[in-house]
């Protein structure tokens, strides 16, 4: 196995336990914000929820610089980072999220550009609360695609590189 693919697979794993507090602090934010009006547990809610889709771009962009070997440019590069983990790259990988995975992070995606683009302070509270209440469930999907491909790197590859069946 590529010593590069076995670095990637451990970077996996520890950035899914990342992503795991990142989700803790967002509920404890929204949880917060639900008992005091003050918008600052609002702008730790968004802040972990930028967080969390960061972190998975941080993945990636590994995957596809490391693994796929083609990584997207132009003004949908994250978007098409998002499309491409989706996809099955025959003798390549598997797709690294399912269809549904794919389509739960599009939200987390539109709201990661929203809070890159406005002040804090003209961010509403009611978009928030809806995302940090299903971001449990998203990341447990997230999580099963990523530690599934983690695995992949681990033990799918031959003494020839990386071997899809497919």
């Amino acid at each position: 196995m590529s010593g590069v693919h076995l670095a990637l697979a451990a970077r996996i794993r520890q950035e899914v336990d990342s992503l795991n507090l990142v989700v803790a602090r967002a509920e404890r934010a929204a949880e917060r914000m639900r008992g005091q009006p003050d918008p600052l547990w609002a702008d730790a809610a968004a802040l972990n929820l930028h967080d969390f889709y960061a972190g998975l771009e941080r993945l990636f962009r590994l995957i596809a610089s490391q693994v796929d070997g083609s990584v997207p440019s132009g003004q949908e590069w994250h978007r098409d980072w998002l499309r491409q983990m989706g996809l099955f790259l025959k003798r390549v990988r598997p797709a690294v999220l399912s269809p549904e995975t794919v389509k739960r992070l599009d939200e987390y995606l539109r709201f990661r550009h929203v809070v890159r683009n406005v002040y804090a302070l003209e961010l509403d509270p009611e978009r928030l609360l809806p995302l940090v209440h299903h971001l449990r469930p998203v990341f447990g999907l997230v999580r099963q695609d990523l530690l599934e491909f983690a695995f992949f790197l681990e033990d799918a590859c031959g003494p020839n590189g990386l071997e899809v069946q497919g």
